[in-house]
């Protein structure tokens, strides 16, 4: 098997000197001399998760994750990538997890590929079947699903089935997407799917060894599974979840022509896709398009008590407010893409409707010339889209009241009283997730191979930093700068 060079970077200044402001910013912007406004911050209880999701998703151990399949197995999933790059068909395997002193073992659960334009082979080229023991190994993306094959309470990890199973795709820091869930998570937005660190192995069956796959990100799925576990926070579990990928843009004068299906396994692409609750499609549509007619056509005091009527407009707003300060530029109101919806009745009227947070591998300066932004370190808050494109957020802010909300929770999260966005505190978390996986990240598919402090080649601001506190193109400081008092 192929080694790469093994580099791995290391921060030349401590955590304490981290904590020492040099840079053209102006150093007033992170003293927080206005007082104590932003000081401390609503917290959530979060005890539904405990011995589950807190104990699977740890962000401060990384567990080792080994999948071993056979050569048919193996080869058939490579076929069915040729035959579909988009497909979603599952391999038999086994899985091991070994993590906090324990492991655990399941036998016949499934795999298969995962991604949207990141979705790649994993071995080869086209037409190759697998090489024994001299494979050309490639970082992909994974599902990993425990109870596809066995249903029954064996095959759950602490009540967890299936785990997306990452690679850091463009993110040569090795932190940006698992970064931003933590934030969410800090800050009590229990929508966002929780995540954590992982090493990953495959073994093909007849090789001499496994395939170290290097590390990978485990994030929680967005399925039927995600919402009963937050049943009371949302109200209710049975209803309808949808995925929704650009140009999502819930705008009425696009989404009756939209391309709108339910999910069949067949990984055929849709712009809002339906993902549970499949059998009643017709009227999940429809109440979908209703929302959308509601959401564009309504003004004024209407419009203000109505989203009030189906919408936390106060988790929704702190939501986007986390969104925004990490520069995710290709979400829902920039760029309609990466976001899923939920409602909690299928009730045409009467709902309540959540915004879930996904794909956040596109931040922290990974930035790009889409939508109406340029830049997004330096893009204006509030306006952040296109609200004549995208009209959700930009309209609920045109409101004081709302508006309040967001700055509020804008200037929370960058405070240097609380340990979220605020550069101090992000320097310290980021090099203690470096120390942890700093020895693991050399690999046998010769990807990816050293941690390195700079966006991806494709954006459009490589200048940006985030592991350097001096920098002058610091994220987190031009980020905050950007951000409105009041």
């Amino acid at each position: 098997m192929k080694k790469c060079s093994i580099f791995h970077f290391v921060t030349r200044l401590s955590v304490a000197m981290s904590f020492l402001f040099v840079g053209c910013v102006d150093g007033d912007l992170f003293d927080n001399k206005d007082g104590d406004d932003d000081a401390g911050y609503e917290t959530v209880d979060t005890s539904w998760a405990e011995g589950e999701l807190d104990w699977v998703f740890d962000m401060n151990v990384l567990p080792q994750v080994s999948i071993e399949v056979s050569e048919e197995q193996w080869n058939e999933l490579l076929m069915a990538y040729d035959n579909n790059s988009g497909t979603n068909h599952y391999i038999h395997c086994d899985a091991e997890f070994k993590m906090k002193g324990e492991t655990y073992n399941f036998v016949d659960a499934g795999l298969r590929l995962r991604g949207n334009t990141s979705r790649r082979r994993p071995e080869g080229n086209g037409g190759e079947m697998h090489k024994r023991n001299n494979a050309d190994w490639h970082h992909c993306h994974f599902m990993l699903n425990l109870r596809k094959f066995q249903k029954d309470d064996d095959h759950e990890l602490r009540n967890v089935r299936k785990i997306y199973l990452k690679w850091h795709k463009d993110d040569a820091a090795y932190c940006r997407e698992l970064y931003c869930y933590d934030l969410f998570r800090r800050y009590g937005i229990w929508t966002a799917p929780y995540s954590s660190y992982c090493r990953l192995w495959i073994h093909v069956e007849g090789d001499s060894q496994p395939a170290y796959y290097g590390v990978y990100e485990m994030i929680e799925a967005i399925d039927d599974k995600f919402i009963k576990k937050r049943k009371d926070l949302f109200g209710d579990h049975k209803h309808n979840l949808w995925k929704c990928v650009h140009p999502a843009n819930l705008n009425y004068n696009d989404i009756r022509n939209a391309n709108i299906r339910l999910d069949d396994d067949s990984g055929a692409y849709a712009t809002y896709e339906l993902k549970t609750n499949t059998e009643n499609f017709a009227v999940a549509k429809a109440q979908l398009v209703e929302f959308s007619r509601k959401l564009t056509t309504l003004q004024g005091q209407e419009f203000h008590d109505w989203i009030a009527s189906v919408c936390d407009v106060k988790l929704l707003l702190r939501t986007y407010a986390v969104n925004v300060v990490v520069g995710m530029w290709d979400d829902y109101w920039n760029h309609s893409n990466n976001y899923y919806l939920y409602f909690n009745s299928s009730d045409k009227e009467n709902y309540k409707v959540f915004l879930i947070p996904f794909d956040y591998d596109n931040t922290l300066g990974t930035s790009h010339n889409c939508g109406i932004q340029g830049d997004s370190g330096t893009q204006d808050p509030l306006n952040w889209g296109d609200t004549n494109n995208s009209p959700l957020i930009g309209k609920i802010l045109q409101f004081e009241d709302y508006r309040k909300i967001y700055i509020k929770a804008l200037n929370e999260l960058c405070s240097a009283s609380n340990d979220l966005f605020y550069y101090e505190a992000s320097h310290a978390r980021i090099q203690h997730w470096h120390n942890m996986i700093g020895s693991y990240i050399d690999n046998d598919t010769d990807e990816d191979c050293r941690i390195e402090d700079r966006p991806a080649g494709w954006g459009n601001n490589h200048q940006y930093r985030i592991l350097d506190p001096n920098s002058s193109m610091n994220f987190f400081k031009i980020k905050t700068a950007s951000i409105p008092k009041k």
